[in-house]
């Protein structure tokens, strides 16, 4: 080659290497709804056997986990949707952000969010487009409010749509159970769209499953009729379908088959980004809103709902530039983690909102447990005061967490490195790091003004007596008349209207009881 032209093939070849090292990367955000930490047939704990699925089928979130990292001890901001999602969204603990609970009066009347996650990739470079596709579940701020360019309701959805073509009146067709492939394909064309304009996006696909109602693909069903028998199962799971009682809801082999058709189509998205020729420069991110509620979450302790593992720790998983190809990371991280770790690989520089809880985990996506997280106190807390059910609070620093109730006071501490079944509790053996973690985990909630679990039953018991109860009994009183006539649709109405009243009246006892006896502001 002449000396000209090989100059020429020399400051071609460099202007091609500086000008895709200076390419922003894609982000992907893949938001499962209850989907539990052993829900996966991918080891959360590398060699761990127990910590995978026996039964539900998830090959291509194993090649994703065989070419990025699995992040072990990941947790989710709460153990139901609502406080979760948006604690994610702003980078901030559910007891920041007033909305710990799937009651969401405070949050809207008191919006304490700093910075979005998509606001926040739009200040490190305002060249991103940004899309929500699914699941919103917000009640403090649309889609479009939060920066979302892209979304197919700018008002955000709730937490029914998914079993519905439009709000909760026309059913979907079979061949789209859970909207799990048509959220597929907007996403595919979003992405196929940025790619032809040359531009970086950040793309949020929220799934509405695996939430109930369940349901699946029948050929998918079919397949996991025929396989061997999980330790999950029970004896009505493997009924004809006509005759399983609660088939929405409650049948494993469609719980399993709606697992394994969201995990199909993720395996398409990933496939997209292949034929698109931008799998090396987009960071994929998998994982849940909170754990399981499905037979329970072996071997952890607990489900949705809770602040023990199984409520809260989730599967996590990455791909993306540089991380090392089937990786494994055990340092403890939360969802409100994503916005600064985002905002880091899309090149920001400016400090974010004091505000902000979580820190990035961009250094952890290259060096694993090897990383230096920069946490204050090295501490995640939780708060998940449930007006109708156990209030709980509890903070994870390093290896241990502190689980206390805030009804009864009683409080328990566990190794959960070594013990995430949470069953050796270590409050007496380790009493000064007992005391300094219960210390540390109250002195944070006091400071962000943390909703106290008797002004939520105030609220709770409000609704019941001046509004829903009277609404139950009218709904009630509008069938009874045909129901005696011996119209059936009339006695299956009224029959569902007066079991929520008695469900209404029992929460009023139990909720009247609670406030009498908590411990938690005294």
């Amino acid at each position: 080659m002449p000396s000209t032209m090989k100059l020429i093939y020399v400051l071609f070849i460099s202007l091609v290497l500086s000008v895709c090292a200076e390419r922003k990367p894609n982000f992907i955000l893949v938001y499962i709804d209850d989907l539990g930490w052993t829900d996966t047939s991918v080891e959360m704990i590398e060699g761990v056997a127990e910590t995978r699925s026996d039964f539900y089928q998830t090959p291509h979130l194993e090649r994703l986990a065989s070419e990025g990292m699995v992040f072990s001890d990941a947790y989710a901001p709460a153990p139901v949707c609502t406080p979760s999602r948006n604690a994610m969204l702003h980078g901030m603990t559910p007891a920041r952000m007033l909305n710990t609970t799937l009651d969401t009066s405070r949050s809207k009347a008191v919006y304490r969010g700093q910075i979005t996650i998509p606001q926040a990739i739009k200040q490190a470079d305002p060249a991103y487009i940004t899309a929500h596709f699914g699941k919103w579940h917000i009640g403090s701020i649309r889609p479009d409010e939060a920066g979302f360019d892209v979304t197919e309701n700018m008002k955000g959805t709730g937490n029914g749509e998914g079993d519905y073509m439009d709000d909760m009146k026309t059913h979907l067709p079979d061949e789209d159970p859970k909207r799990i492939f048509s959220l597929t394909a907007m996403s595919k064309d979003f992405i196929a769209e940025q790619v032809k304009a040359d531009r970086p996006f950040f793309l949020q696909l929220s799934h509405y499953s695996v939430h109930i109602w369940h349901d699946s693909l029948q050929q998918t069903r079919d397949k996991y009729r025929t396989l061997p028998r999980p330790s999950k199962a029970v004896d009505s799971d493997y009924l004809p379908e006509e005759q399983i009682p609660d088939f929405k809801h409650n049948w494993l082999l469609n719980y399993a088959a709606m697992l394994d058709d969201t995990d199909r189509a993720f395996g398409d998205l990933l496939n997209h980004l292949d034929i698109l020729g931008i799998s090396d420069n987009t960071y994929v991110v998998f994982t849940s809103d909170n754990g399981g509620g499905l037979r329970g979450n072996k071997p952890l302790r607990g489900a949705k709902a809770d602040l023990t593992e199984g409520g809260i720790r989730v599967p996590f998983v990455v791909r993306g530039p540089n991380i090392p190809r089937g990786s494994y990371c055990s340092l403890p991280t939360a969802g409100w983690d994503l916005l600064p770790t985002f905002y880091e690989l899309a090149g920001g520089t400016k400090s974010l909102p004091k505000a902000l809880d979580g820190v990035s985990l961009a250094n952890a996506f290259l060096r694993g447990d090897s990383a230096l997280i920069n946490r204050p106190n090295d501490a995640l807390i939780f708060h998940f005061p449930w007006y109708n059910g156990e209030p709980e609070s509890a903070i994870r620093s390093g290896d241990y967490k502190l689980l206390k109730n805030l009804d009864s006071g009683q409080a328990t501490l566990y190794n959960v490195k070594s013990d995430y079944a949470e069953q050796n509790d270590l409050a007496l053996a380790k009493s000064e790091l007992f005391s300094t973690l219960e210390r540390q985990m109250d002195e944070y909630l006091a400071s962000v003004g943390a909703e106290k679990v008797n002004e939520l039953r105030a609220v709770f018991l409000n609704n019941i007596e001046n509004s829903w109860m009277n609404n139950a009994k009218m709904r009630a009183d509008r069938f009874r008349s045909a129901a005696s006539a011996g119209d059936p649709r009339a006695q299956m109405e009224l029959a569902k209207a007066e079991k929520y009243v008695v469900w209404l009246e029992e929460q009023v006892i139990f909720t009247r009881k609670r406030m009498a006896t908590s411990q938690s502001e005294r």
